[in-house]
């Protein structure tokens, strides 16, 4: 069975032919072009028949809702594709749940682990945690992020001066 990446949520119905709005968990709203369809958290299947954008949001057709009703029962279900989908992302670019849970470290000190990515539209921020600390908030940015490896599981990180402050 494939891993399924979260991609996701519907927060509201859009209009009177059973589409809904998305509050999408990717920068790259035209994603949602690139795919057949999403899946809900009970493995449905729902192939998308229609894309547009309203205010940083993704509003999508979905084959079987085609009423108001239909979509208001689809509220609060988070949406997901199979991971694989992304086997061929570019250098340097990583899904948000390979990021979470790895080490954040310099040469010298363990931070903690990324518990969170949120998105500021200029750049993303990590959440790091380490018991007993309080959660320092990372830019993702070349000058601090100096490397990420998924595979040995740890973020290579130059702390901007002041930020520990």
């Amino acid at each position: 069975m494939d891993k399924m990446i979260d991609v996701g949520q519907i927060v509201n119905t859009h209009g009177l032919r059973g589409e809904v709005k998305i509050a999408p968990r990717t920068d790259y709203l035209e994603f949602f072009e690139d795919i057949s369809g999403v899946y809900t958290a009970d493995g449905t299947y729902y192939k998308i028949t229609g894309v547009k954008y309203h205010k940083g949001s993704v509003i999508l057709k979905l084959r079987g809702i085609n009423t108001v009703d239909e979509a208001d029962a689809m509220r609060q279900k988070e949406v997901f594709v199979k991971k694989s989908l992304f086997d061929a992302l570019p250098e340097g670019t990583y899904l948000i749940a390979d990021i979470i849970g790895l080490e954040v470290r310099d040469e010298t000190t363990v931070y903690g682990k990324v518990t969170d990515v949120f998105q500021t539209g200029s750049n993303d921020v990590y959440t790091v945690e380490k018991e007993g600390e309080s959660p320092i908030y990372l830019p993702a940015l070349k000058s601090v992020i100096l490397e990420t490896n998924i595979t040995e599981g740890y973020i290579l990180v130059k702390i901007p001066e002041g930020l520990l402050d």
